[in-house]
């Protein structure tokens, strides 16, 4: 049996087209305009002029490139998806931004009928073609004097805004505005003198002042800075716009990216690293690839090159601004401290910047990691905010410095230090090391409160914990509940096996059988009047609600969870001295 070719159904390949493959039907002007400027580009010379004509419902797209002969319209107009003779008859040089067979398919978008008609720079008469919506085709002698293409779309039903005037040119300007040819759009010249940040200006500061009203135009902001931008391998330049405003560092930035001077899309993601979020881009490159739909950038080695190139870029400038203008990096940390962060954890420069300049909250009050670490040699951090805000003030009262490593990167960054100096000492806080920190009563006290503590600790032995009493500031607190990494593990290991089925209870239980049996502490503090009084308490005073009344305290004061024990002894304390303050024990009961 004889091979059969495939027959191509020209109404669905538009349907994929306006479904699928392109956002939106606006982009046909994109493509018409893309396969005149590399008409005139295949012609040579430099220069080129392109012509856009509306009215009477119809558009009119005049250039005067190197036209096409009878066999290559044949070739490039009629077949779809043959790339072989087309790079035979020089149509797909890298220089060019599209390719003239599907670019003219997009017409179908908002015309069911397309013509051409095409003078080559080669020799030859003028030729017609015209192809239909439905898959059909003619080619005919046509007339034209000079070389070059007249494409003329009329508007089908539905489509006739599109191909108003207004739109077209609004269209004209999104899309070409930057292209290096003259483009006029019913009379009116539409091209400028080329990218603004390429344009040559009186001195500095009235080129930041242009482009900042470029920013304006573009994005609605005025920058807080303005970052030159150029790839040499991409063949790209531009600028980048620092944002002055914060911005989630999950936003995804969307920068305006053209190709060869012709507008790609305004919303292109991927382009920067995912770290870059605080700056917006307009850059224009030579060599990177668009997708299928020339609306995004085609994943590649060299687009990754790209992005690590801009990076770089900016990782530059930002330590350029560490060196020369120190206030107005910190005025950029404070907005857009995520970023710099992120890029801290694997670059030292980065690190650096972020140690000498960054303030963190500090028991001690906000500073840089680096005044820190000078007032504080044996400072300790903490790995979550909770944690911080619980032992801060405790920390300080007894001399130990205290950084919250509790905010995005923060641990990653500190613990990253001795990177930069072996001689950090730096370390994590075990929140029972305060302990040691904390004044012993004299041998006298401590005896007497022998009767005390038994019973306090008997209060609190079902709950796991133990009972401490010690001289410490501040004064104000009456008592905290310390817990170290270990103590921790061993509370959260129990929850877990009460919430877990018969098997998974029973491999924790193993778990914890091999863990330490360290502890959590209760510290009553015996500076404090009210936990003098407590301590005071003899056999008939309410010592086990007044006891657990402090351990709940120190709890809820501390962001320590709470367990259905604790909320039990908790509830059950406040009733015991409830009961106490309404009905007190009668003297000598």
């Amino acid at each position: 049996m004889a091979d059969q070719a495939f027959q191509v159904d020209l109404r669905g390949v538009v349907d994929l087209l306006s479904r699928h493959l392109y956002a939106s039907p606006r982009v046909y002007l994109r493509e018409l305009l893309q396969n005149a400027v590399d008409a005139i580009t295949a012609r040579g010379g430099g220069g080129g002029r392109v012509v856009i004509e509306t009215g009477g419902g119809a558009l009119r797209v005049h250039d005067d490139g190197v036209g096409l002969t009878a066999d290559e319209v044949h070739t490039l107009l009629a077949t779809i998806g043959r790339s072989s003779k087309r790079d035979e008859l020089g149509f797909a040089r890298h220089d060019f931004l599209g390719q003239f067979g599907i670019g003219l398919l997009s017409g179908f978008l908002v015309a069911d009928e397309i013509e051409v008609v095409s003078r080559s720079a080669k020799g030859g008469g003028a030729v017609r073609w015209t192809g239909r919506s439905e898959g059909s085709y003619r080619v005919e002698p046509g007339e034209r004097d000079e070389p070059g293409t007249t494409v003329t779309l009329r508007a089908r039903p539905g489509s006739a805004e599109l191909l108003s005037a207004p739109v077209v040119a609004e269209l004209a300007r999104t899309y070409g505005s930057l292209l290096p040819i003259e483009l006029v759009v019913d009379g009116v010249p539409v091209t400028g003198e080329g990218p603004p940040w390429r344009a040559s200006y009186r001195d500095p500061a009235a080129r930041r002042r242009a482009l900042e009203r470029y920013c304006e135009e573009l994005y609605g902001f005025t920058p807080f800075d303005v970052v030159d931008l150029e790839v040499a391998e991409a063949g790209l330049t531009g600028v980048a716009f620092v944002l002055p405003e914060p911005v989630s560092p999950t936003a995804r930035g969307a920068h305006r990216v053209y190709l060869k001077r012709m507008l790609l899309a305004e919303s292109v993601q991927g382009l920067l690293p995912e770290w870059a979020f605080f700056v917006r881009c307009v850059v224009d490159a030579g060599e990177l690839r668009p997708t299928a739909s020339r609306e995004a950038l085609f994943e590649d080695e060299l687009l990754e090159s790209a992005r690590q190139g801009l990076g770089e870029v900016l990782r530059q400038w930002l330590v350029r601004l560490a060196e020369t203008d120190p206030p107005r990096l910190r005025a950029f940390l404070r907005l857009h401290q995520l970023g710099v962060k992120a890029m801290a954890l694997h670059d030292d420069d980065m690190l650096r910047i972020v140690d000498r300049w960054m303030e963190y909250e500090t028991s001690a009050g906000p500073m840089t990691l680096h005044e820190f670490r000078r007032r504080h040699p044996d400072g300790r951090f903490t790995g979550s905010v909770e944690e911080f805000r619980r032992l801060s003030a405790v920390a300080g009262a007894q001399g130990v410095g205290l950084v919250n490593g509790g905010y995005v990167h923060d641990t990653e960054i500190i613990e990253r230090l001795p990177d930069l100096d072996p001689d950090v000492r730096l370390a994590r806080l075990d929140a029972s090391e305060l302990a040691t920190a904390f004044g012993l009563l004299d041998p006298a006290a401590e005896l007497a409160l022998r009767p005390f503590l038994a019973a306090a600790q008997r209060a609190v032995e079902r709950l796991g914990c133990e009972v401490v009493v010690r001289d410490f500031d501040p004064a104000s607190l009456p008592a905290l509940y310390l817990t170290s990494r270990d103590a921790q593990f061993r509370e959260e290991l129990s929850r877990a096996r009460e919430e877990a089925g018969e098997l998974w209870a029973d491999v924790l239980g193993a778990v914890g059988a091999s863990a330490g049996v360290e502890r959590p502490q209760l510290v009553l503090n015996y500076r404090n009047p009210l936990t003098r009084r407590v301590t005071a308490l003899g056999a008939d005073g309410p010592v086990e609600p007044a006891v657990q009344a402090l351990y709940g305290q120190a709890l809820l004061l501390g962001h320590h969870p709470l367990r259905p024990a604790d909320t039990a002894v908790l509830n059950r304390s406040f009733i015991g001295l409830l009961e106490w303050a309404v009905h007190p024990p009668e003297a000598g009961q």
